[in-house]
């Protein structure tokens, strides 16, 4: 489509038509050569026409437009491709350079090739071109290239004239081209003298002021001359130098010229004629009859002459007639050729610059040189939109229109070419000038960053010419009078508005008008297509039937798609300026995308959508979908069809409506079918985005889970607290790396079967349908089946997956591919969600809200992806610390065996159990697998367990309290397992049986047992790398456990043992007598306790004395219901090495760093130490059971509960010096030993008022000396005589061992009751006093001693 050039009106358009069955290679080859002849000059064109000889005639009649041989102007030609339309051959003299001047026919010849038949195609296609009654061509030629060797006949003789045969042996084909051109300009320059003639009479001129848009009058209309004596007296000129003669009157009507004959092809003039008839054609209807032969101004025919001037390259003359024929316009009301003649001035000033003539004028002057051109389009443009009086019946709305829009046109190209030349200069000029079939681009607008609005600023500033500026006049060219053009014309003035607004950078109105192009078009396609369905309903033949035949089919003979995919090429440009990529969905070809996939790299990323942030208005977005996906359904174009309603549904389902989305969507389905059927072979991508957002691997049931164990876990030697502590195995409370290894790969096992669960989204409002759904995969092989879907409308979706790894390795699940309906597969990478990736992922966030906050991007660089500044700060922010995504991993292991349990002893898997009680549980285990197991090992779990480990793990407890709870974690565990007495190799389809014990605890409502089981010692592969780990799997046994709490114990004492007691209950007939039997009278005490039944049974109770040093002594009883009995067990007195006793608490778990929140002082700690010790001694050396009085369930009885006291630990401890008590009486006057006071039960009798002797034997029973003192002590003190004094009596220093007796007088000098007290202090520099023993002494003071 050609282009409205600036200097169109001095353009000399030469049509170029291809004859004959030339090539289109060789035709364009041939065009190209003879377009680079732009410009002839005047001094090169024949001074006349040739004769039928081929000599030059010159004659007055033809030398009018001639130049001389001296002329320095040139002839601009143009080469168009085509005809204007029909409607516009009313403008015939209006606008001659609108119209081709001449025709040239390019032909090619060989020796099968008739010069004849190419002669009468040459003139048979002229004739098609051009109605019958129309002036134009006013001379033809045909070009005839020789082909093959130049064997040719070219002995033409003169029976063909107008052809012109260029041989092919010639050298310089271009200047013998150049010749022929210029003999033919020269022939159309002659037949200019010939309309002038025809017009410059009286009639003539009236009939060229007849109508608005007037036609040369035909023969038939002008008058016959009276005399025919000498033509060329007839030919009234009015001066023979071209320069209007004003004062003459008009010629007679029988003066009037008679038309000559119409020029040969040759352009050979023959001599006028009295019977001379004119073949210009003329309308065949008559304009306004009542106006031909009034006066009639000149100012018309000023112009026409004005116009052929200006065609004929001669600028000075058509300046003259045009400035004559502004001055009668500017009387006469008739504005549209007064415009058309301000234009030629405006053309005429543009050639004088170009030729270097106007230059000079320009100089000094304060306006820009462009301005009075400026203001003579813009005069004109004005002129055109304000027509005047109605010439005819029905106003050429269209011409007037197109004149008017032409006129505007050619005032914006004169503003753009001057502001991207930089100012006023032989580049605007070349622009200005330029008659090629596109615009000419300048070197400013052509290099890679001129489209920056830097560029356009800096041409702004330089040229003085704002782009507001041009686009205000391009602007008035866009209008509703352009319904009146035909679709050519429109399409013509619509593109030329939408070049300008592009290069100008509004791109948004220039969407804006190639909308309005695309109408056109798509108008003149239903158009056509309607025309041809009603002449061929049936489309073309097939093998010689006609189109009503049974059988026909249509077809088509060739097709061609530059059409369409101009078109479909024009679509996406309007949707990109709007923000909507219609590429968002391609058509790939299978082959080349198979072998992308085997370059390994991936199609698809995991996808961060962060800088496609929305861009357009919504509204005007989806009406512009409609539109495209309207001109692909038309056309048609199928898979244009899918992919603008594909690419829709991906980018814009946000904003589009339920029906656009069901209508968008059955649309590509229809039109993909459709695709098909036509032959198309590619495939459309994958388009609904990323339907898969999470992928998670199921957990496999729990008897098929791996525990990854260090291979140093077999050479442990199995301790007794294994699995009771498993939360408190290191050394800390909390361990990062035990965490780290938690979240380490999941364990798999070569050839089970792997089920993924993936969760799918459907953003749509129709049910998306997925043809095929697999895994990807790397690392190890991995069998998996792709599955089809279809997910519901706007809602989630489950899915499984299921697949076998056939290695064992390393397998990493990257992501997934999809495909859908009629289209490729696509891979999506579907990373973990680690934190720094969430890290990452906020990064980038807060990245993107900072710069579009910051930062604001104007017209069309908003879009996504086009803001290239933005893009690459946050691509390399993004990539400066790029972290490596983490994807799904497993870890394949060999084959592994297999147990189940085949039985359980538990009814219903409960238990029911007495506090202390044991039973014994039995399991069946069989291997139904084809390995063996040679690793068996069990661990337990029970309701009691975690709320001690958690309150162990809070670190609030005492630590004699978490002591207390790690010892009935560790030494009263609910279940137990002796390892040694079971077979633990399992041979495939074998069973065995394995023995549990449970003991009953209170508080326990619940365990479970579990085996863990693998086969270790099977063959490896190499031993140059021992194992580090091996695999074990697990099954679990959940027990129900009832404990009834039937015994408790309260209570817990220790009393001192006197020799009276022992007496006491040695004395015959005394149930206590076989226990107190080998009680001996020092180091002893009494240990008793309280026992309750809160059951209903009666139960035997029994403590056994188990103390290392003593004889073994047990005593039992019936506690019946709700009855409570003190039981009470002789127990010898111990004494622990220092050494003990100043060692800490110890803590079972080997935890560290656990902080004493007591805050107990040096002599608190050292006293709690001494009492926790001597509690375990005790603990060790008293045992209880249980048994049912009449029945065989037995158990233990615990005593963990109780707690000892520093009396109780005074009691229980030996004494570091042991005192023996007794009272003596004198033996009378003859001298006689210290008899004993009487006793009785370990009460002494002494007699009141005698003084008796009280002999302390005091033995050091530790192992190191010790300095001793004693205090002594009687209660009551009033009624007691003593001699000396009774506190610190010194007893000397004792060795160990050493024993040493003191004795003190005493008088009780009234009867009753009395106490004495001996407690022993030893004296040391470290610990200052320190009491080390103690003795008590009842005595009873009668008045007779017989009673």
């Amino acid at each position: 489509m050609e282009y409205n050039a600036f200097a169109s009106l001095a353009h000399f358009r030469i049509l170029l038509l291809p004859v004959g069955a030339i090539s289109r290679a060789t035709y364009d080859r041939w065009a190209a050569e003879i377009r680079t002849l732009e410009n002839l000059r005047l001094s090169d064109i024949p001074p006349g026409t040739k004769d039928e000889k081929g000599e030059h005639i010159y004659s007055v009649f033809v030398a009018r437009f001639m130049p001389s041989p001296t002329s320095k102007g040139y002839l601009h030609l143009c080469f168009p491709t085509h005809p204007p339309p029909s409607p516009h051959y009313a403008m015939s003299l209006f606008r001659p350079s609108h119209f081709p001047l001449g025709v040239i026919g390019i032909a090619s010849c060989s020796q099968t090739d008739s010069l004849f038949s190419i002669t009468a195609e040459f003139n048979a296609a002229v004739k098609d071109l051009f109605p019958p009654d129309c002036v134009y061509p006013l001379a033809k030629n045909c070009f005839v290239f020789e082909e093959g060797d130049g064997t040719t006949n070219l002995n033409l003789g003169d029976h063909l004239p107008g052809l012109v045969i260029i041989p092919n042996m010639m050298g310089n084909k271009k200047e013998n081209i150049e010749t022929l051109l210029a003999d033919l300009c020269s022939n159309i320059l002659a037949e200019f003298a010939t309309i002038i003639t025809t017009l410059e009479s009286p009639l003539g001129n009236e009939f060229l002021n007849a109508s608005l848009f007037p036609s040369l009058p035909s023969a038939a209309d002008l008058p016959r001359p009276l005399v025919d004596d000498d033509p060329e007296s007839f030919l009234r000129l009015p001066s023979h130098s071209s320069q209007p003669e004003l004062s003459l009157a008009p010629p007679r009507r029988g003066s009037t010229p008679i038309l000559g004959k119409r020029i040969p092809s040759t352009g050979a003039v023959p001599p006028i004629g009295p019977a001379r008839q004119s073949t210009l054609g003329v309308p065949t209807s008559r304009k306004r009859q009542s106006l031909i032969g009034a006066a009639s101004s000149h100012g018309r025919l000023f112009k026409v002459l004005g116009d052929f001037f200006i065609l004929a390259g001669r600028t000075d003359d058509a300046t003259i007639w045009y400035t004559e024929a502004v001055t009668l316009f500017k009387t006469a009301n008739d504005p549209v050729w007064y415009a058309s003649a301000l234009e030629g001035l405006a053309t005429i000033a543009l050639l004088e610059a170009w030729s270097g003539q106007g230059l000079q004028s320009s100089i000094g002057t304060s306006k820009e040189p462009w301005d009075d051109i400026s203001e003579k389009l813009d005069q004109a443009t004005s002129l055109y939109a304000r027509p005047g009086p109605l010439y005819e019946t029905g106003q050429r709305y269209d011409l007037l229109a197109y004149l008017y829009a032409v006129a505007t046109l050619r005032h914006g190209f004169l503003l753009f070419a001057t502001w991207a030349a930089k100012g006023w200069g032989p580049l605007a000029f070349t622009a200005l000038m330029h008659p090629g079939p596109s615009p000419y681009v300048p070197p400013t607008l052509s290099y890679p960053d001129s489209h920056l609005p830097s560029n356009r600023d800096r041409l702004s500033s330089i040229s003085g010419i704002t782009r507001s500026q041009m686009a205000a006049v391009i602007s008035q060219a866009h209008g509703p009078w352009l319904l009146h053009l035909g679709h050519r014309e429109r399409i013509v003035i619509l593109e030329s508005i939408a070049y300008l607004y592009s290069s100008l950078g509004y791109h948004r109105k220039e969407a804006y008008i190639l909308r309005e192009v695309v109408g056109c078009i798509m108008d003149l396609v239903v158009c056509a297509r309607e025309e041809n369905g009603s002449n061929h309903p049936s489309g073309a033949m097939v093998n010689g039937m006609g189109p009503d035949d049974p059988g026909a089919v249509a077809i088509k003979e060739f097709e061609r798609s530059a059409g369409n995919e101009s078109m479909i090429n024009l679509v996406k440009h309007i949707c990109e300026v709007h923000g909507i990529n219609l590429e968002a969905v391609l058509f790939v070809n299978p082959a080349v995308q198979s072998s992308q996939d085997k370059d390994g790299v991936p199609q698809d990323a995991n996808l961060d959508d962060l800088l496609d942030d929305p861009h357009g208005w919504p509204e005007l977005q989806i009406g512009i979908i409609r539109e495209a996906l309207a001109v692909a359904e038309a056309l048609p174009d199928p898979p244009s069809v899918v992919q603008f309603s594909l690419s829709a549904l991906k980018s814009l389902h946000a904003v589009l409506s339920d029906d656009d989305q069901y209508h968008m969507y059955y649309t590509s389905n229809r039109a993909l079918t459709a695709a098909k059927r036509r032959g198309e072979t590619r495939l459309i991508e994958y388009w609904s985005g990323r339907p898969v957002v999470s992928l998670e691997l199921l957990r496999p049931p729990p008897s098929r889970l791996l525990v990854e164990n260090p291979i140093s876990l077999l050479a442990r030697q199995r301790s007794e607290d294994a699995g009771k502590l498993s939360q408190m195995t290191g050394p800390f409370l909390y361990t990062p790396r035990k965490s780290a290894t938690a979240r380490g790969n999941t364990l798999v096992v070569k050839g089970e079967t792997l089920e993924f669960e993936l969760t799918l989204y459907n953003p749509f409002v129709f049910d998306l349908e997925i043809q095929s759904l697999s895994l990807s995969t790397s690392g190890v092989a991995f069998d998996t089946k792709p599955i089809s879907v279809v997910i519901p409308a706007k809602s989630y979706h489950l899915v499984t997956l299921s697949g076998r790894p056939l290695e064992d390795g390393p397998l990493v699940v990257k992501g997934f591919h999809v495909q859908a309906p009629g289209g490729v597969s696509r891979e999506f990478l579907l990373s973990l969600e680690t934190p720094e990736e969430e890290e990452r992922r906020s990064r980038r966030r807060s990245a993107v809200g900072c710069e579009s906050g910051r930062t604001k991007y104007g017209g069309l660089d908003s879009r996504p992806g086009k803001s290239g500044k933005r893009s690459s700060t946050l691509m390399t922010s993004s990539s400066s610390k790029r972290i490596v995504p983490k994807y799904l991993e497993c870890t394949v292991v060999p084959e592994q065996p297999l147990l189940r349990i085949r039985w359980g002893s538990p009814t219903h898997g409960a238990v029911m159990l007495y506090n202390g009680e044991k039973s014994i549980l039995r399991l069946t285990l069989e291997n139904i697998s084809n390995l063996p197991i040679d690793f068996l090992r069990l661990s337990f779990d029970d309701s009691t367990i975690a709320p001690a480990q958690a309150a162990l793990a809070e670190g609030d407890l005492s630590i004699y309290n978490a002591y207390e709870t790690e010892c009935q974690l560790i030494h009263q565990p609910v279940f137990s397992w002796n390892s040694e007495q079971e077979d633990t190799e399992i041979s495939p389809g074998r069973k065995v049986v394995i023995a549990i014990t449970c003991t009953g605890k209170v508080g326990c409502t619940s365990g479970c047992i579990f085996i863990s089981y693998g086969y270790l010692h099977r063959r490896q592969s190499t031993l140059s790398q021992p194992r580090e780990t091996f695999h074990t799997r697990q099954l679990s046994y959940p027990v129900l456990v009832t404990v009834y709490h039937m015994l408790e114990c309260y209570n817990m004492d220790i009393f001192p043992l006197s020799v009276g007691d022992r007496e006491a209950e040695n004395a015959p007939g005394n149930k206590w007598q076989e226990l107190f039997k080998d009680v001996e009278e020092d180091g002893w005490c009494l240990f008793s306790i309280d026992v309750r039944n809160t059951y209903g049974l009666p139960f035997e109770v029994t403590l056994e004395r188990v103390q290392k040093g003593a004889a073994p002594a047990s005593t039992s009883c019936i506690v019946a219901p709700g009855a409570m009995i003190r039981m009470v067990l002789p127990l010898k007195k111990v004494q622990l090495p220092e050494e003990i006793t100043s060692q800490a608490i110890p803590m079972l778990s080997d935890r560290q760093f656990v902080v004493d929140k007591t805050k107990l002082s040096t002599e608190g700690q050292r006293l709690q130490r001494e009492l926790f010790w001597y509690r375990e001694e005790l603990f060790k050396s008293v045992r209880g059971h249980w048994r049912e009085a009449d029945g065989t369930r037995s158990g233990e009885l615990s005593f963990r509960q109780q707690r000892i006291t520093l009396h109780m630990l005074e009691t229980l401890r030996t004494e570091f010096a042991r005192i023996h008590l007794e009272l003596f009486r004198d033996g009378g006057e003859m001298g006689e030993e210290r008899l004993s006071v009487p006793r009785k039960g370990g009460t002494y009798y002494p007699a009141p008022y005698e003084f008796v002797y009280l002999r302390m034997r005091i033995a050091n029973l530790s192992l190191q000396p010790l300095v001793l003192t004693a205090d002594t002590a009687v209660d009551p003190t009033d009624h007691v005589l003593q001699e000396g004094a009774l506190s610190d009596l010194p007893i000397g220093r004792l060795e160990s061992g050493e024993v040493r007796e003191l004795e003190t007088p005493l008088c009780f000098v009234a009867c009753g009751r009395f106490h004495v007290q001996v407690e022993v202090w030893a004296i040391s520099p470290q610990t200052g006093h320190a009491r080390v023993g103690s003795a008590k002494l009842k005595a009873t003071v009668r008045e007779d001693d017989s009673q």
